[in-house]
């Protein structure tokens, strides 16, 4: 099931995030160096279209979009690291466009981790740019956009 997150879920979802980037074979010191990015406030879990895949009462992922009319940011997608394969991730995207269209949205942006990159393009995002990651200097990022409509 995907329901709406609550703000009092924040941490949890931060969490998840972490583990989640781990999953990728980052040594702790660099998932330690994402933290800022990797965390979700309750103001912000509150404030946006924030939604958790849950199933039996475990939380096996999340995402968050943001932005104004017309464009849409997917801040997070991030799915538990024993659930990668599974098609978590696949159904969290999914929920996303839907939420972005009623949102507004023509399209959505996001800065992919290289490692899911494949993911995005599998599904129809097209690489625009690369950004700096702000965690990491000296890293790009694969800025990804989704048109909509």
């Amino acid at each position: 099931m995907i329901r709406r997150a609550r703000a009092d879920e924040a941490a949890t979802l931060s969490d998840l995030a972490a583990r989640s980037k781990a999953y990728w074979g980052y040594s702790p010191e660099l998932v330690a160096a994402f933290k800022a990015q990797l965390t979700v406030t309750p103001e912000e879990v509150a404030a946006e279209a924030t939604y958790v895949l849950e199933e039996q009462g475990q939380l096996l992922g999340f995402y968050r979009v943001n932005g104004s009319p017309p464009q849409g940011h997917l801040e997070d997608l991030f799915v538990e690291p024993a659930h990668v394969g599974q098609g978590c991730g696949k159904k969290l995207w999914e929920h996303a466009l839907v939420s972005a269209r009623e949102l507004g949205f023509k399209s959505i942006m996001l800065e992919s981790d290289p490692y899911a990159e494949d993911f995005y393009l599998s599904r129809g995002a097209e690489r625009v740019g690369d950004e700096s990651s702000a965690g990491h200097p000296g890293r790009d990022l694969p800025v990804m956009r989704y048109a909509l409509d």
